[in-house]
This record gives structure tokens, C-alpha cells and sequence, in this order.
């Protein structure tokens, strides 16, 4: 349970954050021509990977156990992924959705960090593992490059959602506000990095 002066967090814009990733995973599984039972693991492990993770650090139960919806969330993507014709998640729509999440879960992976008291950049590298490590997990279980292996913008913009969340909130600014801000931010620098193939420069020093 939160604090008493801790903020609500909104648990729709958590379910569907959840969902995008949960069906991003599952449609990994679905490339790969696996079972449903597969399709369902990597739902799972995608959509509450980082969210498990921040909790464990902080010390308090995964989320999704306290919450029965998230369960059935998962689930209900990964019956989509396997009813639906891949070719219907073709192109950059689910990139996009993608985006969001992680933009959404970024935010409020720093705002429930900074609601038990983590210390502000603490904060937001909880918020960064909360919208990147499910997909890091689920790409190592596939065995496919993980997006820490690319230089696409992708961590950044996480980090980016976080150190807004973590400014904002330090300045004493409406929370409501200061979380739309924040996901909107790392939404518009990943969007961008997708438009215009924005990337991180890659190391090239010769020794």
C-alpha cells in the first residue's frame, strides 16, 4: 500500500501500458510460429518485466499480484496476438503503440518510486527499468538483438519521461500535469527518433 501522502497513480493508463507491451510480446512469440502457451509466457514477461523489477527494488509485492485485472489483461493479448492475422501488425502501428507504453510506464515507474520515498534520480532509473526492462527480457528470451544493442533512441526517451517526471515533481507542480508532460516528452523523442531514424552515436575509437 502506498504512503498516506502518496498520489494516486492512474490504473488505466497502467493496464494500458501493460497491454501494449503484453501484446508486443506475445507477438514476438507469434513470428516465431510459437505455441499459445509461449505466446502467453512472453505476454507475461514483457508486459510486467519492468514493473516487477522497480517493485522488487523497492520492496514492496509485484503489482500484478495485488491486481487481478493485469492478469486478465495479459491474457486477453495474448488471445488477440493468436486470433488475429500477423499482417495486421505489420508496419510501425504497434511501433507506435510501443512508444506510448513506454512512455506511460516510464512516468509512472518514477512516480511510484518517488511515492515510497526513492531519492529523485534513483527514481528515475526505476522509471527507465520500468519501461525498458520487459522488452530487454523479452528479447533475450527470444533470442533476437536487444534494443540495448541498437543505437535507435529508445532508453533515452524512457529516460527523458523520468528526469521530467522527477523535475516536475521536485518543483512542487501539479502531479497530474507534470505526468501528462512527462509521457508526452518521451513520446514526441521516440516518435521523432522513428521518423527521421534518429540514433546514438556508436563507439568508434580505435585503440
Amino acid at each position: 500500500m502506498f504512503p498516506a501522502a502518496a498520489p494516486a497513480l492512474p490504473p488505466l493508463l497502467d493496464l494500458g501500458g501493460t497491454a501494449v507491451f503484453a501484446l508486443s510480446g506475445a507477438l514476438v512469440a507469434a513470428r516465431l510460429r510459437q505455441t499459445f502457451v509461449t505466446m502467453a509466457f512472453f505476454a507475461l514477461i514483457t508486459g510486467v518485466g519492468g514493473g516487477s523489477i522497480r517493485d522488487l527494488l523497492v520492496g514492496v509485492p509485484a503489482f500484478w499480484l495485488r491486481d487481478g485485472w493485469v492478469a486478465l489483461v495479459i491474457f486477453s493479448a495474448a488471445l488477440v496476438a493468436w486470433f488475429t492475422p500477423r499482417r495486421w501488425w505489420e508496419g510501425q502501428l504497434l511501433e507506435w503503440a510501443d512508444a506510448a507504453g513506454l512512455a506511460v510506464f516510464a512516468v509512472l515507474g518514477t512516480a511510484k518510486a518517488l511515492a515510497f520515498g526513492v531519492a529523485p534520480l534513483p527514481a528515475a532509473v526505476l522509471g527507465v527499468i520500468t519501461g525498458c526492462a520487459g522488452g530487454v527480457i523479452r528479447d533475450v528470451v527470444a533470442g533476437v538483438p536487444s534494443i540495448l544493442m541498437r543505437p535507435e533512441i529508445y532508453v533515452t526517451a524512457a529516460a527523458l519521461s523520468a528526469m521530467v517526471c522527477v523535475a516536475g515533481t521536485a518543483a512542487g507542480l501539479p502531479l497530474a500535469p507534470v505526468w501528462g508532460v512527462a509521457a508526452l516528452a518521451g513520446f514526441a523523442l521516440r516518435g521523432a527518433a522513428m521518423i527521421w531514424t534518429i540514433e546514438l552515436p556508436a563507439y568508434s575509437r580505435e585503440r
